[in-house]
């Protein structure tokens, strides 16, 4: 498996990945998929946007992108990583996870965040062997599929 950038033709098989994640999953609160122009900008964004390439097909992406938009808040970066279904428990999420890190570490990124929606043993136990700790627990922030779901907040210091 390779970890590397994501390039133009990735941008299919990634909105596949999410939108699958959207109408089936918690893991966003989104409830479908994104358009592709959407993907094509946080290519071309100034953040991070890695994908796992097996045998030439992605099955899995990582990505970075602001906390939130005030200056104080410039060396924090948010994360997220999907990883298509199949390919899970393989060890694709923590190369990615490891390779993202990496380069954030790189870019002098002080703090790394990632909400993980509830309940996800997988996900959390990614992010802890990641170095993640949980900071806080969001009740019933979203509803999706009849049930209200419940965000952890996990961060890293890599600095």
């Amino acid at each position: 498996m390779d970890i590397r950038r994501a390039l133009p033709a990735d941008l299919p098989a990634v909105a596949a990945i999410y939108e699958r994640e959207a109408r089936e999953g918690h893991a966003t609160f989104d409830v479908e998929g994104r358009p592709l122009e959407a993907w094509r900008e946080r290519l071309v964004s100034d953040d991070h946007f890695l994908v796992a390439d097996r045998d030439g097909v992605v099955v899995g992406y990582a990505t970075s992108g602001p906390y939130r938009p005030k200056p104080a808040y410039g060396r924090t970066r948010e994360t997220t990583v999907y990883v298509a279904a199949g390919h899970q428990g393989l060890g694709t999420g923590r190369r990615l996870y490891d390779a993202l890190l990496a380069l954030l570490a790189e870019d002098g990124v002080h703090v790394v965040v990632a909400a993980v929606a509830q309940p996800n043993d997988a996900s959390m136990a990614l992010h802890r062997a990641c170095g993640f700790e949980v900071v806080g627990t969001m009740r019933e922030v979203g509803r999706k599929h009849d049930r209200w779901v419940d965000l952890v907040w996990l961060q890293r210091l890599l600095g």
